[in-house]
């Protein structure tokens, strides 16, 4: 089946929050940013963990609490930056990846709304759809969310290809019959042109 539209995950695929001011912590930012999985020694309730990317107020409630944990100087102010579109990073290839000319959604376990991120590096009118989960109230691997991807597109999901850096989460969309492909969420120095590899197998 021809590839008509490609969706792309966030965190680890097409940015990575990559910061000197959050090296201190970088372990935790790793945990607290990955997209299944509680982090190890974290006092969280696995069950609001799982909910923490449909509710804006508890994301910010848990995440605190982990920074505080961990010894955070100003969890809050800390947190803050997690959010902020100048501490997330593109990948090199970002903007090629999604000038693809195929219909293009980001989907994202996310409880803040990333578009500024885009938006800060222009790259925001590349994508057609957000497809961010506490907009539609799923969270990956459920595939709710990738059939609103797909639907928002006007494609079937067997002629979407999903991108992502988790076999867990991202690859939750091939129980809709999307192609998926798997990218390993590296410092985006590390990783030059995996977006465009994976882009040029399925993608004439």
């Amino acid at each position: 089946m021809t590839i008509r539209a490609v969706l792309f995950d966030f965190s680890g695929t097409l940015f990575r929050l990559e910061h000197e001011s959050l090296a201190e912590h970088a372990d935790l930012m790793r945990a607290l940013t990955a997209p299944v999985g509680v982090a190890e020694g974290l006092d969280i309730d696995p069950a609001e963990w799982e909910r923490r990317d449909l509710d804006g107020d508890l994301h910010r409630d848990l995440h605190i609490k982990a920074l505080t944990a961990a010894g955070a100087q100003d969890p809050a102010d800390f947190y803050g930056r997690l959010c902020s579109p100048p501490f997330w990073q593109p990948y090199p290839d970002t903007a090629q990846a999604l000038g693809t000319g195929l219909p293009t959604a980001v989907v994202s376990n996310i409880a803040w709304d990333i578009r500024a991120v885009f938006a800060r590096h222009g790259v925001e009118d590349r994508v057609d759809e957000f497809v961010l989960s506490f907009e539609v109230g799923s969270v990956k691997p459920d595939p709710k969310i990738f059939r609103v991807a797909c639907d928002r597109l006007g494609v079937h999901p067997d002629e979407a290809l999903m991108i992502g850096d988790s076999e867990e989460a991202d690859g939750g969309a091939a129980a809709v019959g999307c192609r998926v492909e798997i990218v390993p969420p590296l410092e985006t120095g590390q990783r030059p042109d995996a977006l465009l590899q994976v882009l040029r197998k399925h993608v004439a």
